[in-house]
């Protein structure tokens, strides 16, 4: 390295602007209008795990409000996962809902039927009874099957394209960053806790939160467990990566555990006396699938020495933490209005062997979600100021340089739709 020549920036090194960003795109109802359409009904979604579909038949719904949809994903009888609009073919009712339909609900069953007339659909969509049939005219069952939706599953996590012809691939759309981790044993972590809210702000606005660390020494400033963090010299970035849409960031972390390393007054109580706490159980499960040497390296793709988290972030609306003692934590953010959101979060470990592991997994999954929720609590806030219209545009640090580049991919697939929509006289 050239004495004194400053090594580029994280920005400067994903090639963005430093500049001031914009952020009309959190409170414009245009702009929202042209998201659902240019991100939503393009991109891969995550919709949900295998295990979730554990036997032939299995299903679940997904309500998918900023599409103004509703979709089936069900494990067919050849084992297959497929997905399928959640609409009847005869007079559009919504087949699938257990309480009210607009809730997602989960089950089994040989086939679909419509609670209204009786149509029943087999487990891979086709129309297989209607009720008086000899009452239709010229009808052929073998065109009215539930209108399919593109399925692709990853690592074991289920993602469908609304598009009538996705552009890429799932594989493609993940691209290398998430090539990486491949072969991660996420399909041995099977306890969950999943937690669901909504949200008084713009979806970006949450992930914006989540995948920067430059406020967690003044927003989490009692859960100070690495020496990347502290109050006075704030969070140090030590690896970012962007490809394509996605983004990922990963922390340092500490050697040992922490009671030796970290001040007991930076510990709830509960953290000590269990050994357990924000960053997961002290101690790496004895599964061999979790020893380091058996991980693939693109979960650490720094490379950083102690490691502790890396979060990936899945453009649009996906985010899997993947933690160094041998859990993962998801996100999932599902806009419902210009300034609303569904926030979803699912904590998963390997099964409990022992009771003592039962509770390490609980009191994890409560310290995390207790610090994302001081984040959640800031969003209001962060909306109403920003629908003041008393600024506009922000200055962002280098620590800040995944919120600036997901705001400048969402505005480019809006360009993007724009661009397409004026070329072939549609209205932009």
């Amino acid at each position: 390295m050239t004495v004194g020549v400053k090594p580029p920036s994280w920005t400067e090194k994903a090639g963005l602007s430093t500049g001031y960003v914009n952020y009309e795109d959190s409170i414009s109802p245009q702009f929202y209008e042209l998201e659902r359409e240019a991100v939503f009904k393009r991109a891969w979604l995550n919709v949900g795990r295998v295990e979730q579909l554990p036997r032939k038949g299995s299903y679940i719904t997904k309500e998918i409000e900023v599409a103004k949809t509703s979709i089936i994903v069900v494990r067919g009888t050849d084992g297959i996962v497929r997905a399928f609009h959640n609409v009847c073919r005869h007079r559009g009712n919504k087949i699938l809902w257990d309480h009210t339909p607009q809730d997602d609900s989960a089950g089994f069953c040989r086939q679909f039927m419509c609670k209204y007339h009786g149509w029943r659909y087999g487990l891979d969509g086709q129309l297989n009874f209607v009720l008086q049939e000899d009452e239709f005219f010229d009808m052929d069952k073998s065109s009215l099957g539930l209108v399919p939706v593109h399925c692709e599953v990853w690592e074991g996590f289920i993602f469908v394209n609304l598009a009538e012809t996705p552009s890429q691939t799932l594989s493609d759309f993940l691209g290398p960053m998430m090539k990486g981790l491949e072969g991660y044993p996420f399909g041995l972590m099977t306890e969950r806790y999943g937690f669901k809210a909504n949200i008084n702000s713009n979806w970006k606005l949450f992930l914006d939160a989540f995948q920067e660390y430059y406020h967690a020494p003044v927003l989490h400033s009692q859960q100070q467990v690495s020496s990347l963090r502290s109050y006075e010299t704030a969070f140090k970035l030590p690896y970012v990566t962007t490809s394509g849409p996605h983004r990922a960031v990963s922390t340092g972390g500490f050697k040992g555990v922490p009671r030796h390393l970290t001040p007991l007054d930076q510990m709830y109580p509960i953290e000590q006396v269990t050994e357990a706490g924000l960053m997961g159980p002290w101690h790496r499960p004895d599964h061999p699938e979790l020893q380091p040497e058996n991980l693939p390296p693109g979960r650490n793709p720094g490379g950083i020495d102690p490691w502790s988290i890396t979060n990936f972030q899945i453009f649009p609306n996906f985010v899997i933490l993947v933690y160094d003692r041998g859990w993962y934590l998801t996100y999932n953010y599902w806009p419902t209005s210009v300034n609303t959101h569904v926030w979803e979060m699912n904590y998963y470990f390997p099964a409990a062997r022992t009771v003592s592991e039962r509770i390490q997994h609980e009191v994890t999954a409560t310290v995390s979600k207790d610090a994302a929720l001081q984040d959640a609590a800031t969003l209001d806030g962060t909306q109403r100021g920003l629908e003041s219209g008393v600024v506009s545009s922000f200055p962002l640090s280098d620590q800040e340089v995944t919120v600036r580049h997901f705001h400048s991919t969402i505005a480019e697939w809006v360009d993007l739709y724009r661009g397409e929509r004026a070329r072939t006289g549609g209205i932009a």
